[in-house]
């Protein structure tokens, strides 16, 4: 038998029989490899690990630390998932069944309405499919006999999918035991490859995330390699479900979402002091970074949006109106009105970079079954800001704006990584404009030797970006910052500027955010705060407790010389015990109480009692607030 080359991620190539198996190959290298590889790479396609190599190749063995390893193992989990739910309960249809960030999904049609303790039942089946240790077979399959096997049984969801599916798509089935499913894989070698899985929730959801089909019932798992791995993630949602930034929000009065407007946060006292203090932060560090905000309206004609691309690219997530029997609509963006503003002048090249900058409220129509909280919401107000700047501009514009949001990230103890999208299968513009733009945002990120991942076709519909993904207090992680590259509005809109040589020349153009959504960005902070928000945010930052009431009027003297320098304090004169008024404090996360009685009074000072810290002693008043202000302005 002839020898092939296997040339492997280090660069080192390997001489192996044509013919053999991925999962042969692994072990030829190290037994290590082979126990911990879930698939593979094949020039740069992902493999299950009994496909055979029949040339030469690319091979990148992926274990559960990779990302397709991951997805690999949890995809397969969600076939166990629906071997099991077979196994239990005669009349089921499948739906689809994907790996999802951290964990998987099912989606079913049945009589049966699951009910958690089913969820029990049905993980006990699960890990005895495990036990089983499965072979996963692939088997290539005309579009006819696919259609046949799922027609015979009665699997109505399965036969539309394969009807979908283009003339030149290859159609592959996987099978375990008795269960056979629709699949393009890649998986793992067998069932018990999945040490370790937990089914989560149930939920509906539209087939197809089509809200005019039937609504399926929908199983969400996660799976694991290792049951310490699978306690540890289940010790973070618990403590995830306690930040949860919904029933924070209710607890310390700051937001609500009514049934009169969902998907419209409505905004309390409190949640509009952490939502001032973000602004107010935000426009101080633009205008330190060379920016000038703008606002521009909520509501334009819709030959705009024709002509910026959202009419064709966007349409379905908008709103619109009449307005003197002609179409507007409500914007989903920020970016044409800017534009607009860009145009109201003639522009040099002196003039450039010119940095614009907005805290603009946008709508989008999302379906009902997404919306989750200030996380994902039909309205809300994103801290947009556009660059428009010389081609020779590009890398050092990027660099500022990267320089910008490490300052805002590292106040908030906020890490990140970084990720480049490129050009997506809808997308304005030639190849080569996005090959200059997607170069231009990689060699800033490397002259800046930040690591970064590329995702391949998802960038935005008029350019390629990089997003932010930042890393909360205990590990998760959200998307948030994006900083996106444009040579094409530019041109859909015709803007200019005058060069050194006195002729008309196109600027390019940056779009970015660095909160995102400013209200997604504050559910992130209340759960990575769990609602403990720094002095500088906290709504209220001091509370004096006055012991009785006679010690009132020296609570209030207090209070008044801390409002007076822009410290946000609250006096509880409550005829209340004092422990009842501390407790009460505490569950409001507040920064500082201060309790105040007879021996405070005649000395003016005041018994201090951190948040985290209990009791710290008495403090004379002014050492107090001379304290207070420093931490307040060093934002600790």
């Amino acid at each position: 038998m002839s020898k092939i080359k296997m040339i492997l991620k280090d660069g080192s190539v390997r001489e192996v029989e044509q013919g053999i198996t991925l999962a042969e190959a692994a072990k030829s290298i190290s037994r290590n490899l082979e126990k911990a590889a879930l698939v593979a790479k094949v020039n740069g396609q992902a493999t299950d690990l009994t496909a055979t190599l029949e040339n030469d190749a690319n091979v990148e063995f992926l274990t559960f630390e990779d990302e397709d390893g991951k997805a690999a193992l949890r995809h397969t989990s969600s076939h166990i998932l629906a071997q099991a739910v077979k196994r239990l309960y005669g009349d089921v249809k499948l739906g689809i069944g994907p790996s999802i960030a951290n964990g998987f999904y099912y989606d079913f049609d049945t009589a049966h309405t699951f009910t958690p303790e089913d969820l029990v039942k049905i993980q006990a089946e699960m890990e005895k499919i495990v036990k089983e240790n499965l072979p996963l077979e692939r088997k290539a399959v005309s579009r006819e006999e696919a259609l046949q096997l799922f027609a015979a049984q009665d699997e109505v969801y399965k036969q539309e999918l394969i009807r979908d599916l283009p003339e030149d798509v290859a159609i592959s089935l996987y099978k375990q035991g008795e269960f056979v499913d629709l699949c393009a894989g890649p998986h793992v070698t067998a069932t018990g490859r999945v040490k370790a899985i937990k089914l989560q929730s149930i939920a509906g959801a539209y087939w197809r995330g089509d809200e005019k089909r039937k609504m399926l019932q929908r199983i969400y798992g996660t799976s694991f390699e290792k049951k310490a791995d699978l306690d540890a993630y289940i010790t973070m949602m618990e403590e995830a479900a306690k930040r949860d930034h919904r029933k924070l929000g209710r607890e310390l009065d700051l937001f609500s979402i009514q049934e009169e407007g969902p998907g419209f946060p409505f905004f309390h006292p409190k949640g509009m002091v952490v939502r001032n203090e973000l602004e107010a932060f935000w426009r101080k560090l633009h205008l330190k970074f060379g920016y000038q905000e703008i606002k521009t309206p909520i509501i334009l004609h819709q030959k705009l949006w024709q002509q910026s691309g959202h009419w064709d690219h966007y349409r379905e997530n908008m709103y619109f109106t009449k307005i003197d029997e002609e179409g507007y609509a409500v914007k989903p963006m920020n970016c044409p009105g800017g534009i607009l503003v860009y145009r109201t002048q003639h522009h040099s090249y002196r003039d450039l970079p010119l940095r614009t900058c907005e805290l603009g409220l946008v709508h989008r129509h999302e379906l009902s079954g997404a919306l989750h909280g200030l996380m994902r919401v039909r309205s809300f107000t994103q801290d947009d800001a556009h660059i428009f700047m010389l081609p020779s501009q590009i890398k050092t514009e990027i660099k500022k704006v990267i320089e910008l949001f490490n300052t805002v990230y590292s106040v908030f103890g906020l890490s990140y990584h970084a990720e480049l999208s490129t050009k997506p299968e809808k997308a304005m513009g030639s190849d080569e404009i996005w090959e200059t733009a997607t170069t231009a945002l990689k060699e800033a990120l490397e002259e800046l030797e930040m690591p970064f991942k590329i995702n391949p076709g998802d960038g935005a519909f008029y350019g390629p970006k990089i997003d932010f993904h930042l890393q909360d207090s205990i590990g998760r992680t959200w998307q948030c910052g994006t900083i996106q590259l444009d040579m094409l509005m530019p041109e859909k809109f015709d803007l200019n500027y005058i060069g050194e040589d006195g002729l008309k020349h196109r600027p390019v153009m940056i779009h970015r955010v660095a909160y995102g959504s400013l209200e997604r960005f504050i559910g992130i902070l209340i759960e990575h705060y769990a609602g403990a928000f720094p002095i500088w945010l906290a709504p209220v930052q001091v509370k004096i407790l006055p012991i009785s009431e006679r010690h009132a009027e020296y609570a209030r003297e207090l209070a008044q010389s801390m409002l007076d320098q822009d410290i946000r304090v609250e006096v509880d004169d409550r005829n209340e015990k004092i422990g009842y008024k501390i407790r009460e404090s505490q569950m409001q996360k507040l920064p500082y109480m201060l309790v105040v009685g007879d021996k405070e009074a005649e000395t003016r000072t005041v018994a201090v009692r951190k948040r985290g810290q209990g009791d710290v002693g008495a403090m004379p008043i002014d050492d107090f607030i001379t304290m207070a202000i420093a931490e307040i302005a060093a934002k600790s």
